[in-house]
């Protein structure tokens, strides 16, 4: 993650706004501009299936809705920090009237985060600890080199899954489990025929 000093002290959200039009990504933490690089093959496959059932699970049971990478959460103002999870989810008894345009002012209940190969893992426990503060109730952290899931939540100890076990959503996402090696599975082969219909 490569850090953009400014000329100026600090940059606005609203200043990131007109500088990610050039098609680069950013994110603003304490006024300072972090560059987000594109991922890798890995982490753009593997980083999708965590959110990709996680997102069927929630909308076939009506929970709430989830972003997925891009979106950014003003987490604070003045300086001003606006970060983006790979994935959000927000409750539905929390959800606002219509989305907003812009950036989301409303933390996530549940983020998820995919460390990429140029992240340091003090980065991302950064990151995590800035979402667990500015009032997030769990991040999910996958590690594909560790092949692991670490659960991070505030005033608790965190806790790392290993392929062995499984994730569950506890009180945030009520019923959601899915076996960690689900999360690294690469499929292999042809794909099984569509069952016959009679």
């Amino acid at each position: 993650m490569a850090t953009i000093t400014s000329q100026r002290r600090t940059v606005t959200a609203e200043e990131l706004q007109e500088l990610c039009q050039d098609g680069k990504s950013f994110e603003l933490v304490k006024g300072e501009l972090r560059e987000m690089p594109p991922g890798g093959e890995e982490h753009g496959y593997r980083g999708m299936r965590l959110p990709g059932h996680l997102v069927a699970y929630v909308y076939a049971h009506s929970l709430g809705e989830v972003s997925l990478a891009e979106t950014g959460v003003l987490l604070e103002r003045g300086p001003d920090s606006l970060r983006a999870p790979d994935m959000g989810f927000i409750a539905r008894d929390r959800l606002p009237d219509e989305p907003s345009p812009n950036w989301r002012e409303i933390v996530p209940d549940l983020v998820i985060e995919v460390v990429s190969p140029n992240d340091t893992w003090s980065e991302v426990t950064d990151k995590v600890q800035q979402w667990l503060a500015a009032g997030v109730r769990v991040a999910w952290v996958v590690d594909n080199r560790a092949r692991t899931v670490t659960i991070c939540q505030a005033a608790q100890p965190w806790v790392t899954l290993t392929e062995t076990e499984t994730l569950d959503g506890g009180d945030v996402v009520p019923g959601f489990v899915l076996p960690v090696a689900q999360i690294f599975a690469w499929p292999k082969g042809k794909p099984s025929p569509p069952p016959a219909h009679g």
